[in-house]
């Protein structure tokens, strides 16, 4: 991992396409801004893994559900 420390109005800059601002800081709470292409997917942390989640299940039961198909086409 990479630390870094900003002050407000400092920038890093990912990839050469997406730049994280830093716009205001209160106390232990930091607003950032993001400004990246469309085609770039942006998800606080806990909204990405829970996608990860819903994606890993809906798989399994498309899985099963395969699966529970194919059995059926033996008989």
């Amino acid at each position: 991992m990479l630390a870094l420390s900003r002050k407000k109005n400092e920038a890093l800059v990912i990839n050469n396409n997406v730049e994280v601002t830093i716009l205001e800081i209160k106390g232990d709470q930091v607003k950032i801004g993001i400004e990246a292409p469309r085609e770039v997917p942006v998800y606080r942390k806990e909204v990405y893994l829970q996608i990860q989640q819903s994606n890993k299940e809906a798989m399994d039961n498309a899985i099963s559900q395969e699966n529970m198909d194919a059995l059926k086409n033996l008989f």
